[in-house]
């Protein structure tokens, strides 16, 4: 009689808590203890990684938890470290769950001689032995094609649509909210959301001199006397936010606020956020949060551990992971969290 292979996780450094909290819920959902695997991630004295798995994964179905997010290098070569741990132990094989993806900004060439980092870390993912690849809200589509192996890219939106019909349930029923995207680029995805709530979508075009700074913004659509979200799949920085909120308000908004795939949150990030005219920001966690984020009163961060353990067990089933898209597929699972 086979032996069933049950599903392995390990966790890199980049968000430890969010790997722990994966295994709870899968612990949960299957009534029996789901662990990380014991091993270590640990540097040199000259910044080097080592790897180093205590416990047996030959034949395993191997689940690796680990966002390419600051420190980007650091937590990208910690990956590929642990998938090549994993490959020369035998695993039967290697799915690199990756909730937020660096280096997905650079999907193009927007200007001569600059790279695409998209392709290049797609190309290395593949090639330290890793088989699959589960994410979240890619900053571009297209990346997919960028893999030679499969990719499920889950989206953040049915979480965001089960906690704005909470939230904001009185507004939505009265027909006093308004979706935003806060660049042309991010429509389709603010689209996305304006239909799971049943709300009318507006854009803010942006004009931008160079990365990091925008000189101009446009609101494209009436938002008069409408409570605005803003939509978008990552916050960086924070000016465009910010710009775009004061700029919402300006042209008749009551209230803004905005729901964020990943926070970035570098620099003044925060103080922005916090001085900013925004009654909320909410983020998911799929990025660990920093102190300073978790303080401000005004940043609310959303569990994405049901999303990913329902996800990662259904790729360890063989069964549909497209089905985690629909909001009504997700509500069983986030009933009594959000």
């Amino acid at each position: 009689m086979p032996t069933l292979i049950e599903p392995k996780l390990i966790s890199g450094n980049a968000n430890r808590p969010l790997g722990e909290a994966i295994a709870r819920r899968m612990s949960l959902y299957r009534g029996m203890r789901v662990g990380l695997v014991d091993a270590r991630v640990e540097r040199f004295n000259d910044q080097e990684i080592f790897v180093e798995v205590f416990e047996n994964v030959r034949g395993e179905d191997m689940f690796i938890l680990q966002s390419t997010s600051n420190p980007a290098n650091d937590n990208l070569m910690e990956l590929l470290i642990m998938s090549d741990a994993l490959r020369r132990s035998s695993a039967a094989r290697i799915t690199a769950v990756i909730p937020y993806f660096g280096y997905a900004r650079q999907d193009r060439r927007t200007k001569a001689r600059t790279p695409i980092t998209a392709k290049l870390v797609a190309n290395m993912i593949a090639e330290a032995g890793i088989e699959r690849v589960l994410t979240m809200d890619l900053h571009a589509a297209q990346i997919q094609g960028f893999f030679d192996i499969p990719v499920d890219n889950l989206y953040a939106s049915p979480i965001f649509a089960l906690d704005i019909k909470k939230t904001f349930a009185e507004d939505l029923a009265a027909g006093n909210m308004m979706v935003v995207s806060p660049d042309v680029g991010g429509v389709a995805r603010a689209r996305e959301l304006a239909k799971r709530i049943e709300a009318p979508l507006s854009i803010v075009d942006k004009r931008r001199e160079k990365p990091g700074e925008v000189a101009e913004m446009t609101v494209i659509g009436s938002v008069e006397g409408k409570k605005c979200l803003i939509v978008d799949d990552m916050c960086d920085t924070a000016g465009t936010l910010c710009k775009a909120a004061e700029v919402l308000l300006q042209h008749g908004a009551t209230e803004v606020h905005a729901y964020i795939s990943h926070g970035v949150m570098s620099g003044p990030a925060v103080e922005r956020v916090s001085n900013s005219v925004m009654k909320s920001l909410v983020l998911t966690d799929s990025i660990q949060p920093t102190g300073p984020v978790e303080e401000a009163p005004n940043i609310r961060i959303l569990p994405t551990a049901p999303l990913f353990a329902q996800a990662i067990l259904n790729i360890w089933n063989g069964t549909s992971v497209s089905s985690l898209f629909e909001t009504e597929t997700l509500w069983p699972i986030y009933e009594g969290i959000l």
